[in-house]
């Protein structure tokens, strides 16, 4: 409500304070249609998921039935020069009687995959 003693605006300002509410009536309409989808689609997600679901990154894999404690039986003199996992292989360097030698295991069976021997050509 306008007092008595304030001035009436001008037919311009009129118009410009005119634009000006409509101007907020959209913005403020497109603001809650924009909060409106954003709930609703956090609502659709939590009522159209069937439950919790199992996160598979975070669990661990399942333990196999590889025995805890295995030997592998190396030939006399021969020693490890290093050994790591690559994949589901396990890579084992050996140096026997000055030869280098790469064996690997399948890392689940710990079995034999094969064998590299490295040998000086004349």
């Amino acid at each position: 409500m306008v007092a008595e003693d304030e001035p009436r605006p001008g037919p311009d300002a009129a118009n410009v304070i005119a634009k000006v509410r409509k101007l907020m009536l959209v913005t403020m309409a497109v603001t809650l249609i924009a909060a409106g989808s954003v709930f609703g689609f956090i609502g659709y997600r939590m009522f159209r998921s069937d439950g919790t679901t199992a996160k598979t990154a975070d669990k661990l894999p399942e333990a196999s039935a590889i025995p805890a404690d295995m030997t592998l039986a190396l030939p006399r003199g021969a020693r490890i020069v290093q050994s790591a996992v690559a994949g589901d292989r396990l890579v084992i360097t050996l140096e026997n009687e000055g030869k280098i030698e790469v064996r690997t295991f399948d890392v689940n069976t710990l079995q034999p995959a094969g064998r590299l021997n490295f040998s000086n050509t004349p």
